[in-house]
């Protein structure tokens, strides 16, 4: 299933230097992953904010709920999720 999800990053100005660069590191790591394994589809960012815009290709609702829930920012994460089908005007099958 494909889901459309929008992470708009809050992190607490008072949260300490080192603890940060462990929480944003860990984050780097683990989107990495799974946009290597194909789950993490595409990730683009948002033009002045510290957001983005993602495509997950999943099993479930089960299985992205898992996933978001585990990212190291998702305590200060803002999240919105839409699934998405395909449109039956579209031209081309966008596999990647």
């Amino acid at each position: 299933m494909l889901f459309h999800v929008t992470m708009d990053v809050n992190i607490p100005r008072d949260l300490p230097a080192d603890e940060r660069a462990d929480i944003l590191a860990r984050e780097k790591a683990y989107s990495q992953d799974l946009q290597a394994q194909g789950k993490w589809r595409h990730i683009w960012r948002i033009a002045g904010q510290y957001a983005n815009v993602s495509i997950f290709d999943v099993r479930d609702n089960d299985e992205l709920h898992d996933i978001l829930s585990g990212l190291p920012l998702f305590p200060f994460m803002d999240i919105a999720v839409m699934p998405l089908l395909r449109h039956p005007s579209a031209i081309r099958d966008d596999d990647t």
